[in-house]
């Protein structure tokens, strides 16, 4: 009897198939498209919420399976990756600190960091908790891959933050000490703080994928990794501004293969385009006010306001994103 191929279930595409494809195709038993076409065995509360918030979600396909990250991350690629920018972001932190870069900061724009960069460590949270429940749920070992490591590209920008904080503390003892009330009570981080907050109890899949991936993430990354970027370059904090350029490489892939799925997903099924269109409808106006709310702070801090750094050009780049999926942005 000849032996059974490990990727036995590619065989019908007729060519070897690629590691991406052996390593992430049908990795879940409990969705009716693993190995065992089975679903839960065993009636326990968890399979209550997996048919309620997975199975029966309003955007349905015909095999989840079909999803294919544009690129093709596996574990080991995503580490080959990672490492590289990692040793970049390294050299950035020892420069910093080999050079008593931080005592040549201005005292205007310290008070900035303290008020704007260093809470973000709070939402960034958020996200990547976010990132991780979606990824759980979801229908398709490929999407759970993807947002898994796209949770740990969140978990990396938590950090990287978090050892800039502690490198401004060597110097300026108490920075950034007050990042959990502000995040709590300054009256710019609390429409953000709202919306993080009711995402974290949608608890629908792909409700949850869709509000974070389609509207609240490009709004607030584009308003974090690439205009306050450019304000740190403009600042004199230019090194600051090459760790969120490489922060937002990571906020690109994650675009990148949302619109992938969403592109999947609605040529599949003709009625998940209202759908997913529908959850941006109700998610934009909470997620609008957040960034509406911070990007005044961005652009008149320092009494220098910054002509490109409105929310009109935010949503003139979110409305771009969303007409590349064939969605529309509400007035």
């Amino acid at each position: 009897m000849p032996q059974q191929k490990t990727y036995w279930h590619l065989l019908q595409q007729r060519r070897l198939p690629s590691e991406y494809e052996i390593v992430t195709s049908k990795l879940l038993c409990y969705t009716g498209e693993g190995f065992t076409g089975k679903r839960f065995e065993i009636d326990v509360p968890l399979k209550d919420w997996y048919r309620r918030y997975q199975q029966e979600s309003p955007l349905v396909c015909s095999s989840w399976e079909k999803f294919h990250d544009p690129r093709e991350t596996t574990y080991t690629k995503y580490t080959d990756i990672q490492r590289d920018k990692e040793i970049f972001v390294d050299g950035i932190l020892d420069e910093i600190e080999r050079t008593g870069y931080d005592a040549h900061l201005r005292p205007a724009w310290l008070h900035f960091l303290a008020r704007v960069v260093a809470p973000f460590r709070y939402p960034g949270h958020g996200f990547q908790m976010i990132a991780s429940y979606f990824g759980q749920m979801a229908p398709s070992g490929r999407i759970t891959i993807t947002a898994a490591l796209q949770s740990a590209d969140e978990m990396r920008r938590i950090q990287r933050i978090a050892y800039r904080i502690r490198q401004l503390q060597q110097i300026y003892p108490g920075f950034g000490a007050d990042s959990r009330t502000l995040w709590q009570t300054d009256p710019m981080w609390q429409p953000l703080r709202e919306v993080i907050e009711k995402l974290l109890v949608a608890y629908d899949w792909s409700e949850s994928f869709v509000a974070l991936n389609l509207v609240v993430k490009p709004l607030v990354d584009e308003l974090f990794m690439k205009h306050l970027s450019d304000l740190a370059v403009r600042e004199d904090d230019y090194l600051l501004g090459q760790i969120f350029f490489s922060l937002g490489e990571d906020c690109q892939w994650h675009r990148q293969w949302s619109e992938s799925l969403v592109r999947m997903a609605t040529e599949d099924n003709v009625s998940n385009k209202e759908t997913i269109q529908d959850w941006i409808n109700r998610w934009y106006p909470m997620a609008a006010r957040a960034v509406h709310a911070v990007t005044p702070v961005l652009s008149e801090q320092l009494g220098t306001p910054l002509p490109q750094l409105t929310s009109e050009a935010i949503d003139h780049d979110y409305r771009s994103y969303l007409r590349s999926m064939s969605l529309d942005c509400p007035s």
